[in-house]
Order: structure tokens, then sequence, then C-alpha cells
């Protein structure tokens, strides 16, 4: 039987690429992926059959170049495309310049995208199709006065959302009135970034929501079906990082009339292919079927589609290819059924301490948990891969299984919890402790459970176990360079009449200690923090980083220990005390102050964007602005002075 398509063009990257490989490979369809500048020597460019490069870094260079895109397909000879998520994969343009250029475009025509693509059009045409949609305002005019008089008559606290896109980009939470201009700005401000379109509207926010997500699929001719639902409730800046399949708290007549509210809505815009239905639950008083709402439609493959998949055994990338080759659905609705439990966890290079800020960087360690029983892993990086500015700092997707929703998040723990990464700040322990709190074991989740636990679900400042491996690595490497170099330049400590003794100065986050290693002259050592002896479990885990740091991981974390030299200089106390740093390379969109102002204690001050987020810089304490080194538009690397402070008296050279 001869292949569906001859040869697919992926126009993505990263793990959703080599996902799509994969499934193709498996089918018999040769692959070609694209490549930007800064991906030339990516994982899924070295997956694909063969590659073509289609620009420069930024994404509108590249990944969003349609006319690049085209032209890579044509020069391959490919006769499908697969756009994955995100980039253009709901874009009615680019699937319309795939139709000109006859190629297949591996998603829905570009009717259905247009109508589902701008929320305020979408949530029209669901209420006309009889789907109950979030109360709220989707009208034309966007004047700061009538989105301010909408959102009071529709009662705070309530959302603004970009009527172009998703995952969480133009979108502001407003408590209360005094709130709405500024967060308006830096919604409008963001969409228009991220989408070209700033345009908004105003949806009432649900105090305890639950977000839950159908996956459907429909054919040309005319069949849907829904396969369950999802819920993705845990989220942190209007982000998901942990998905499941099916509900918690889900009954059999809640499913049904939510899966039943996802096929009408599929129908009402003639959709083919793979969607995904997005509905908002007030769960208050438990999940009932008069009380959730549709929110949004994607019109594609979701990240989070692996939970689907382990819970119906099924390809969901091969029904992709098999619709868009104009077959019908393999399954028909009463012939669906789900087993078991799956939980995804996203894994992301960004630092949950630091307000989930992305983290940017080589990874100079990478050990993601090994495939099986029940675990599957999705990434597309490689160990001394790049984490860069450009795009999204996910680095691997993990999936757990089970037949006990439970025993799958215990799996899941599990896996992260061997996770060992470094070079970048991840979210990995984060990720265990929130799999492993009691409220989420007991299905008591919404999209508040991230702020609710925070403080449960950070890192803990390291202990001396993880101070006492630090040290025991720089022994290591000590005496390692003792052995190939002249011994009078060892640091081992050594004295003729008594025991060897060393001190080494380590810091870690706010923490520091001084650690006593005595060599027994008969062999072995002895560590000592504060007097008490500690015996370190092991060093492994334990790497010394480019920069010179060293990275102790253990249960999914990373600490980073800087080794401080006693005799330096010590100028951090001032360093923190007159400027402010960039928490990453990015582009400063806003500059709020000006030289000479005094400031308090977090006042807004820059707006950075970065990984197609905004992050506000904030001012660390009340002080008086010296110098504003960026203006807006400038781009500036990490840890670049962007504001500098007067320095406070008390802490000048004298």
């Amino acid at each position: 039987m001869p292949p569906l398509f001859r040869k697919l063009l992926i126009a993505n990257r990263g793990e959703i690429a080599i996902r799509v490989v994969r499934t193709a490979r498996r089918l018999g369809i040769a692959t070609v992926a694209v490549y930007s500048d800064a991906d030339a020597s990516a994982a899924h460019v070295e997956a694909a059959d063969e590659a073509v490069r289609i620009g420069a870094a930024p994404p509108r260079e590249s990944y969003l170049n349609i006319d690049a895109v085209i032209s890579a397909a044509r020069k391959c000879g490919a006769d499908a495309v697969h756009p994955g998520y995100g980039f253009l994969s709901e874009n009615a343009e680019f699937a319309e310049a795939c139709a000109s250029a006859c190629i297949a475009f591996i998603g829905p025509p570009p009717a259905a995208i247009r109508a589902m693509g701008l929320k305020d059009r979408a949530k029209k045409l669901m209420a006309k199709a009889g789907v109950a949609v979030v109360p709220g305002y989707l009208g034309a005019e966007q004047s700061l006065e009538k989105l301010s008089q909408e959102a009071e008559r529709t009662g705070f606290p309530v959302l603004i959302k970009a009527v172009a896109g998703g995952g969480g980009k133009g979108m502001r939470r407003v408590d209360a009135p005094d709130e709405f201009a500024g967060a308006l700005e830096g919604a409008k401000r963001e969409a228009q970034s991220a989408f070209g379109d700033d345009r908004v509207l105003i949806e009432k926010y649900v105090t305890r929501p639950r977000h839950i997500e159908v996956q459907i699929f429909a054919d040309t001719q005319g069949n849907a079906v829904h396969l369950f639902e999802r819920d993705c409730s845990l989220q942190r800046r209007h982000q998901k990082v942990i998905e499941e399949a099916t509900a918690p708290g889900m009954s059999k007549s809640m499913r049904a009339a939510m899966g039943a509210a996802a096929v009408a809505a599929a129908k009402a815009v003639n959709y083919v292919g793979a969607g995904t239905v997005e509905f908002i639950a007030d769960a208050s008083e438990g999940l009932k079927v008069d009380r959730f709402w549709f929110m949004e439609m994607n019109t594609r493959l979701q990240v989070e589609h692996p939970v689907t998949e382990m819970i119906t055994g099924l390809d969901l990338v091969e029904w992709q290819l098999r619709v868009a080759a104009g077959e019908p659905l393999p399954w028909k609705q009463d012939e669906l059924r789900s087993r078991g439990h799956a939980i995804e966890a996203r894994l992301y290079a960004e630092d949950p301490q630091s307000g989930f800020l992305p983290s940017v960087g080589q990874l100079e360690r990478l050990r993601l948990p090994q495939a099986g029983d029940g675990v599957r892993v999705d990434t597309g990086v490689r160990e001394n891969d790049r984490v860069t500015m450009y795009y999204d700092p996910m680095i691997a997707k993990v999936i757990a299984w089970d037949e006990v929703r439970e025993t799958a998040a215990a799996k899941l723990a599990e896996a992260l919890s061997e996770t060992e990464i470094a070079g970048v700040r991840t979210n990995a322990g984060f990720l265990v402790r929130a799999l492993r709190h009691p409220d989420f074991l007991a299905g008591d989740v919404d999209t508040g459970f991230i702020d609710r636990h925070r403080d449960a679900l950070l890192r803990r400042p390291p202990d001396a176990q993880l101070f006492a491996r630090a040290a025991l690595l720089v022994v290591d490497d000590r005496g390692r360079r003792a052995r190939r170099n002249d011994p009078w330049d060892a640091q081992d400590g050594f004295r003729l009449a008594s025991e060897a003794r060393e001190t080494i100065e380590l810091a870690c986050d706010s923490a520091r200690a001084s650690i006593v290693v005595v060599h027994h002259r008969g062999g072995g050592l002895r560590i000592e923090i504060s007097g008490q002896p500690v015996v370190p479990l092991t060093h492994a885990g334990a790497i010394r980083l480019a920069s010179g740091e060293i990275a102790v991981m253990a249960e999914g974390n990373s600490w980073i220990f800087a080794v401080e030299d006693p005799f330096g200089e010590d100028d951090s106390a001032i360093a923190s005390a007159d400027r402010l740093l960039a928490p990453m390379p990015g582009k400063i969109v806003r500059v709020f102050a000006r030289a000479g102002e005094r400031v308090k204690r977090g006042q807004p001050l820059v707006v950075l964007e970065a990984m197609k987020m905004e992050n506000t810089l904030v001012a660390p304490a009340d002080a008086e602005i010296a110098a504003l080194e960026v203006a807006a538009g400038d781009q500036v690397d990490g840890g670049a002075v962007v504001v500098r402070f007067v320095l406070p008296r008390d802490s000048a050279a004298t």
C-alpha cells in the first residue's frame, strides 16, 4: 500500500518536529526538517531525512516566514506540510499558501482557522450554535473608556485577553478598577508583539476555575468525534505546566455534555482534522453540567496531546495524516474507549524561585528519565545544546500512565526526580513537589493551585549535606590538579606534623558556609561545617560548570554553588544596591522610570520581552535612580546593567 504522502515537510522545531518524524517514518513517509541559524545543529535537524535552512534566528525571519517555508517545501519536493503547534500552525494565510503551492496542509481549512482564530468571533459563533460562553465583552470598540466600562459591567475580577492568540500572551487578570489601565496597556503591547494584533476582549474571571479541554477530530466526510477530555488547570503565568487525562472528578454526564458541546463547536465551523475545544469550569462547588463555558478553540494539535494518546492507545499524528489524505476517521464515537490515567509535566528552562523567569544557557548536564513501564519522554534537545532567547524554553515533556491516577502521579514524580540538568535553571523539582502535594493527589486542582501552594512548591535552601557534596567536588578537582602539577601548588592544606586541613568557602543563593576539610594521614577525609562533622552521601550529581560554579543536583533540583576567594573583595552587597540587571537576554519594550526619580521597592521600572513573554523588572529597594542604561527597543544580554541607583551613603567606599 503506498504511503499517505511521499514527502512531509515539518514547519516547526524541537520535540514536536521529532514527534512528527517518528510517526511519518513508521508510515513510510520521508521527512524534511526546517531550521534557523540558531538551530543548524539541533536534534530535529538530525532526526529528519533531510533539512533546509529557512533564515536567521528570530522567528519572524525563519519559522514565521511563510515565503521561506513554502520555498523550502518546493525546493525539497514535499507534497505535504505539518505545522506542529505554535508558529504558523493556526495561520490561515499559511494554509492558503500551501494550497496555492499544491501542497497538502496537515490541519483544518483556512475558513475554520479564521473562524476560531479570533476569540471574539469564535465566541459569537459558539453562542449562535448553542454552546455556552463566558460572560464578558466581545465588541469592536477598543478605547480605554469603553473597555473600562465593560469591565465594570462584567464585574471584577476580570480577564483581559488578546483576541488573536493564546498561550497566556496578551492576558492579564484585573482585580480592581484602578489596576485596569495599566493591565490593558501591557496586554495590548504583548498581544501586538506576539500576534500582530492588539485587540482584546473582556471576560469574567471565574474564582475557582478548572481549565478542561476536549480533543476533537473531524474528517472531510462530515464525521466528528471527541477523544475525551484533558484537565490543564495547573498553570503559571497563564501557561500550562501539568496536564492530565481524564479530568479528576468528572462525571459521566458532564463528560458526555462537554464532549457533545465540543463536537457541536467543530461542526459549527465545518472543521477538519485535529482540534481542541477549551472550556472553563466553575469548580467552587465541584464540577457540574451547567457550570462550564466555551473559552476558545485551538485549531491544531496541542502540546499535551500525549496524555490523550496514552489513555486511548491512538497515534493522533497518524490520524491527522490520514484525515488530510482524505480518509474517513478510523473510529466512530461509540467505538472509542479510554483506559487508565495519564499525566504530563512540561519540563522548562525556567526559575520557579524567580517568578518562573525563563533561563537561557548551555545544557552542560542533561539526564532525562528513562522511557518505558508507562513513562514517555518527548524532547527536542541533547546534552550541550543551548536554550536560547528566541524560542519557547521547553526542554522535554515527561508523561506517565497507570491504571490509577495516584499511581500515575507517583510514577511521574519519581521519573522527574531522577532528572539531572545543569547549565540552566529548570522547574523539575517544582514539578516533583506539585505532583506529590496532598491537594493535587486528592484532585483538588484549579488554576489557582500554584499560587495557593507556592511556598510548599518552591525549592528549599541548601542544607549542610548539599554544601558538603559541593565541597567534596572541589577537593576532588584540587586533587586531580595536584596529581598533574607541581606539588608545591597543591591546595590540600598539607602539614608536616599534623593532619592536612583546608577551608573551602561556598555560597548558594543567600546562604554561605565555610567548610573545613581534614585529610587524615592514613587516607580519607572528614568534612566539618560550623564545627559539626558532615558525611556527604556522594558527589554523584555534582558537576563543575563552565562558569567555575558547582551544580549539585538531587530530586530534580539544582543548587548552584560559587567557590569564593576568602582574600577577594566581596562587592556583592554594593552590586545589589547600586544596579538592576537584566535576568536574561531580551528586548526592552518599555521604560517607566527616569534619572533622578525616587522609587519604592517593587515599583515597575522596565519591561523586558524574552521568549515571547513580557517580564517587568522592579525596584529591589527604595532608592534614587542615578541613570537609565537602556531605552525602549534596545536588545540586552543577560546580566546587562539596566538601571543604576545612587549608592546609599552608608555603603559607599570610605
